[in-house]
């Protein structure tokens, strides 16, 4: 029984990944070789090859199509960084991918993440996602949760340590996709570009 439970296991987690920095200011490798005097517009004096186009800003504001916001980028703890959640089966394929802002909470992700999960028996989680809102709506489903409790808790739902140990391969599979040296560091502007970059990997990885 033990085996079957085990073989119909469902995880979900989330990673972070930090951004690429741009490339080097000055076109011979040097600070201010190849800039121009100084203007009162911060933007580049003349079109380069690289990512800073003549003209284009970077708004923060929510209301805009190029902000942070927009393109999955938060700033948490180790700067500016993307969240990748994803959910995965028990060997290791995974099944949907959602990205996030680094300071938005697993939680808050998870909800929506888990109206992909298939059909399974348990659930193993991340501590993150220990929230009434998620352990509601996986139960509905009919589906044991598994998630560590979080130290704050009051009410402690039941939890298993031995069974918690099938949720490596949703540790495997982040590591797997971390080979690719483009998702380990994120290098796409856009968010729907990273986001296909993610699944194309998956791809290669696990369904091909």
């Amino acid at each position: 029984m033990r085996r079957a439970l085990d073989r119909r296991a469902v995880g979900i987690r989330a990673a972070e990944n930090a951004l690429q920095p741009l490339c080097q200011v000055g076109g011979q490798g040097r600070v201010g070789q190849s800039l121009q005097r100084a203007r009162a517009s911060w933007r580049p004096a003349a079109a380069a090859s690289h990512r800073l186009l003549r003209g284009q800003g970077a708004p923060l504001r929510q209301w805009r199509q190029r902000g942070e916001r927009a393109q999955a980028i938060g700033r948490s703890r180790g700067g500016r960084t993307t969240k990748i959640h994803a959910l995965t089966d028990a060997q290791c394929r995974p099944v949907a991918f959602m990205l996030t802002g680094g300071n938005v909470a697993d939680c808050t992700a998870g909800a929506e993440l888990l109206s992909k999960m298939p059909a399974c028996d348990i659930l193993h989680g991340d501590k993150g996602y220990d929230s009434d809102v998620i352990l509601r709506q996986v139960e509905n489903a009919g589906v044991m949760p598994n998630i560590p409790l979080k130290a704050n808790r009051k009410w402690k739902n039941c939890f298993s340590p031995f069974l918690y140990r099938n949720r490596n391969a949703i540790e495997r599979m982040f590591c797997r996709l971390k080979d690719f040296r483009r998702i380990a560091t994120r290098y796409d502007r856009s968010a729907t570009n990273f986001l296909a970059a993610v699944c194309i990997a998956a791809t290669i990885s696990y369904w091909l």
